[in-house]
């Protein structure tokens, strides 16, 4: 990446740094759906008394991407947390 232009370093930076946030999440996000499939039967919980209740595939899909959300929020803090001193104070 030495001989790269500054602005095309930075945007292989950035694409990089989303490779390194977004796949790591994902997996995480996909063995947690996989732990609740197999656990959570989402007929049996207790809606708080509401009359429309989700649907099996609407709280799978739900718990997913809140579970990538989350996993995504720690991965990009770790990255956050390994930059080196001197790109933290740049």
């Amino acid at each position: 990446m030495k001989n790269l232009e500054p602005a095309k370093r930075s945007e292989s930076s950035r694409v990089r740094n989303a490779a390194l946030i977004l796949w790591p999440s994902f997996l995480a996000a996909c063995m947690l759906e996989a732990l609740v499939f197999a656990v959570v039967d989402p007929s049996e919980l207790n809606w708080s008394g509401h009359a429309s209740l989700p649907t099996r595939q609407g709280v799978y899909t739900v718990a997913f991407f809140l579970f990538w959300s989350i996993s995504m929020v720690c991965c990009g803090l770790v990255l956050w947390l390994s930059k080196p001193e001197h790109q933290v104070n740049e």
